[in-house]
Protein backbone atom coordinates (compact mmCIF):
# COMPACT_ATOMS: atom_id res chain seq x y z
CA UNK A 1 0.00 0.00 0.00
CA UNK A 2 1.26 3.34 -0.66
CA UNK A 3 2.47 6.21 2.10
CA UNK A 4 -0.53 8.70 1.46
CA UNK A 5 1.86 11.25 3.17
CA UNK A 6 4.58 10.60 0.56
CA UNK A 7 4.95 13.45 -1.84
CA UNK A 8 4.93 13.24 -5.57
CA UNK A 9 8.20 13.85 -7.11
CA UNK A 10 8.33 17.43 -8.81
CA UNK A 11 8.20 17.78 -12.72
CA UNK A 12 11.94 18.96 -13.99
CA UNK A 13 9.98 22.54 -15.03
CA UNK A 14 13.34 23.53 -16.18
CA UNK A 15 13.09 24.68 -20.10
CA UNK A 16 16.41 23.37 -22.51
CA UNK A 17 16.66 23.65 -25.99
CA UNK A 18 14.47 19.77 -27.38
CA UNK A 19 17.80 17.96 -28.89
CA UNK A 20 19.17 17.60 -25.16
CA UNK A 21 15.75 15.82 -24.24
CA UNK A 22 17.35 12.46 -26.34
CA UNK A 23 18.27 10.69 -22.92
CA UNK A 24 20.56 11.84 -19.89
CA UNK A 25 23.78 11.82 -21.52
CA UNK A 26 22.35 14.26 -23.72
CA UNK A 27 21.11 16.85 -21.30
CA UNK A 28 24.19 16.50 -19.04
CA UNK A 29 25.83 17.18 -22.19
CA UNK A 30 23.94 20.07 -22.78
CA UNK A 31 23.62 21.71 -19.14
CA UNK A 32 27.40 21.55 -18.29
CA UNK A 33 29.26 21.35 -21.42
CA UNK A 34 27.54 22.72 -24.90
CA UNK A 35 28.04 26.76 -25.38
CA UNK A 36 30.30 27.11 -22.74
CA UNK A 37 33.70 29.05 -24.04
CA UNK A 38 36.78 26.41 -23.62
CA UNK A 39 40.19 27.93 -24.21
CA UNK A 40 41.56 24.82 -22.98
CA UNK A 41 44.18 23.07 -25.98
CA UNK A 42 43.58 19.64 -25.05
CA UNK A 43 39.76 20.05 -25.19
CA UNK A 44 39.66 21.73 -28.07
CA UNK A 45 41.66 19.17 -29.88
CA UNK A 46 38.90 16.64 -28.42
CA UNK A 47 36.20 18.43 -29.83
CA UNK A 48 37.53 18.79 -33.38
CA UNK A 49 38.35 15.22 -32.97
CA UNK A 50 34.52 14.23 -31.72
CA UNK A 51 33.04 16.47 -34.25
CA UNK A 52 34.54 15.04 -37.06
CA UNK A 53 33.87 11.71 -36.23
CA UNK A 54 29.97 12.43 -35.88
CA UNK A 55 30.05 12.86 -39.83
CA UNK A 56 27.25 11.06 -41.19
CA UNK A 57 26.39 10.11 -37.87
CA UNK A 58 24.17 11.39 -34.73
CA UNK A 59 26.04 13.56 -32.00
CA UNK A 60 24.53 10.95 -29.66
CA UNK A 61 26.17 7.85 -30.91
CA UNK A 62 29.43 9.77 -30.36
CA UNK A 63 28.70 11.00 -26.70
CA UNK A 64 28.26 7.66 -25.79
CA UNK A 65 31.41 6.58 -27.34
CA UNK A 66 33.50 9.85 -25.80
CA UNK A 67 34.63 7.92 -22.83
CA UNK A 68 35.97 5.31 -25.60
CA UNK A 69 37.69 8.04 -27.28
CA UNK A 70 39.88 9.33 -24.41
CA UNK A 71 40.84 5.85 -23.32
CA UNK A 72 41.69 4.85 -27.07
CA UNK A 73 43.43 8.38 -27.52
CA UNK A 74 45.29 8.78 -24.58
CA UNK A 75 42.91 11.37 -23.15
CA UNK A 76 43.52 12.98 -25.99
CA UNK A 77 47.28 14.07 -25.25
CA UNK A 78 48.14 15.87 -28.61
CA UNK A 79 51.68 14.90 -28.79
CA UNK A 80 50.92 11.12 -27.97
CA UNK A 81 48.15 10.77 -30.67
CA UNK A 82 50.86 12.78 -33.35
CA UNK A 83 53.16 9.80 -32.64
CA UNK A 84 50.64 7.02 -33.05
CA UNK A 85 51.96 4.75 -36.64
CA UNK A 86 49.81 2.46 -38.93
CA UNK A 87 50.36 -0.09 -35.65
CA UNK A 88 47.90 2.03 -33.63
CA UNK A 89 45.87 2.85 -36.90
CA UNK A 90 45.29 -1.31 -36.92
CA UNK A 91 44.45 -1.51 -33.45
CA UNK A 92 41.67 1.12 -33.09
CA UNK A 93 39.75 -0.40 -35.93
CA UNK A 94 39.49 -3.17 -33.65
CA UNK A 95 38.34 -0.77 -30.90
CA UNK A 96 34.77 -0.96 -30.42
CA UNK A 97 34.65 1.36 -28.21
CA UNK A 98 34.96 4.06 -30.95
CA UNK A 99 33.57 3.98 -34.47
CA UNK A 100 35.42 2.26 -36.32
CA UNK A 101 36.33 4.20 -39.75
CA UNK A 102 39.73 4.18 -41.00
CA UNK A 103 39.80 7.56 -42.59
CA UNK A 104 38.70 9.07 -39.56
CA UNK A 105 40.98 7.52 -37.20
CA UNK A 106 44.27 8.28 -39.62
CA UNK A 107 42.32 11.81 -39.89
CA UNK A 108 43.19 12.16 -36.00
CA UNK A 109 46.79 11.68 -35.97
CA UNK A 110 47.74 13.56 -38.82
CA UNK A 111 45.35 16.44 -37.60
CA UNK A 112 47.17 15.99 -34.31
CA UNK A 113 50.55 16.19 -35.87
CA UNK A 114 49.16 19.45 -37.81
CA UNK A 115 47.79 21.02 -34.38
CA UNK A 116 51.24 20.94 -32.58
CA UNK A 117 52.85 22.52 -35.66
CA UNK A 118 50.81 25.38 -35.52
CA UNK A 119 51.92 28.33 -32.94
CA UNK A 120 48.62 29.28 -31.50
CA UNK A 121 46.21 26.41 -31.82
CA UNK A 122 43.65 28.34 -29.55
CA UNK A 123 44.16 31.59 -30.84
CA UNK A 124 43.74 30.49 -34.06
CA UNK A 125 39.99 28.57 -33.67
CA UNK A 126 39.10 31.52 -32.15
CA UNK A 127 40.16 33.99 -34.01
CA UNK A 128 36.78 33.19 -36.58
CA UNK A 129 34.91 34.70 -33.48
CA UNK A 130 37.58 37.73 -33.17
CA UNK A 131 38.16 35.90 -30.01
CA UNK A 132 34.76 36.47 -28.13
CA UNK A 133 32.06 34.22 -27.83
CA UNK A 134 29.00 35.14 -30.32
CA UNK A 135 25.72 35.89 -28.99
CA UNK A 136 23.16 34.18 -30.55
CA UNK A 137 19.13 34.65 -29.47
CA UNK A 138 17.30 32.06 -31.47
CA UNK A 139 13.66 31.43 -31.09
CA UNK A 140 13.32 27.86 -32.62
CA UNK A 141 15.40 25.29 -33.69
CA UNK A 142 14.75 25.83 -37.02
CA UNK A 143 16.46 29.13 -36.29
CA UNK A 144 19.60 27.27 -35.50
CA UNK A 145 22.17 27.42 -38.69
CA UNK A 146 24.23 24.49 -40.24
CA UNK A 147 26.99 26.16 -41.12
CA UNK A 148 28.02 30.34 -41.19
CA UNK A 149 30.22 32.74 -43.01
CA UNK A 150 32.68 32.17 -40.06
CA UNK A 151 32.48 28.15 -40.12
CA UNK A 152 32.96 28.40 -43.82
CA UNK A 153 36.02 30.38 -43.13
CA UNK A 154 37.41 28.16 -40.39
CA UNK A 155 37.00 25.01 -42.87
CA UNK A 156 38.58 26.64 -45.33
CA UNK A 157 41.93 27.79 -43.32
CA UNK A 158 42.09 24.17 -41.47
CA UNK A 159 41.61 22.37 -44.95
CA UNK A 160 44.57 24.54 -46.48
CA UNK A 161 46.80 23.83 -43.15
CA UNK A 162 45.84 19.95 -44.00
CA UNK A 163 43.28 19.59 -41.45
CA UNK A 164 40.91 16.77 -42.26
CA UNK A 165 36.89 16.00 -41.47
CA UNK A 166 36.47 19.55 -41.02
CA UNK A 167 33.88 20.69 -43.56
CA UNK A 168 32.21 24.16 -42.65
CA UNK A 169 29.29 21.73 -41.32
CA UNK A 170 31.67 20.42 -39.21
CA UNK A 171 32.88 23.04 -37.97
CA UNK A 172 30.07 24.81 -37.21
CA UNK A 173 29.42 22.20 -34.79
CA UNK A 174 32.28 22.49 -33.54
CA UNK A 175 32.30 26.27 -32.72
CA UNK A 176 28.66 25.43 -30.70
CA UNK A 177 29.96 22.70 -28.55
CA UNK A 178 33.54 24.77 -27.64
CA UNK A 179 31.46 28.17 -26.87
CA UNK A 180 32.38 30.31 -29.76
CA UNK A 181 29.04 30.40 -30.38
CA UNK A 182 26.31 30.67 -28.04
CA UNK A 183 23.00 28.80 -29.69
CA UNK A 184 21.21 27.83 -26.55
CA UNK A 185 17.59 29.24 -27.71
CA UNK A 186 16.16 32.31 -25.88
CA UNK A 187 13.66 29.86 -23.65
CA UNK A 188 16.50 27.83 -22.54
CA UNK A 189 18.17 27.94 -19.04
CA UNK A 190 21.39 27.56 -20.49
CA UNK A 191 20.96 30.34 -22.76
CA UNK A 192 21.90 33.00 -20.43
CA UNK A 193 24.10 31.35 -17.88
CA UNK A 194 26.42 30.42 -21.15
CA UNK A 195 26.18 34.14 -22.37
CA UNK A 196 27.36 35.25 -18.37
CA UNK A 197 30.77 32.73 -19.47
CA UNK A 198 31.20 35.22 -22.49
Amino acid sequence: MSDPTAQAPVADLVQRCSWSLDGAEMQHYHDTVWGVPQFDSRMLFEFITLEGAQAGLSWRTILLKRDGYRNAFEQFDVHKVAAFNEHDVERLMLDASIVRNRGKISSTITNARLWLELPDPVGLVWSFVEGRPQQNNLVAMSDVPASTAASDRMSKELKRLGFRFVGSTICYAYMQACGMVNDHLASCFRQSECAALG
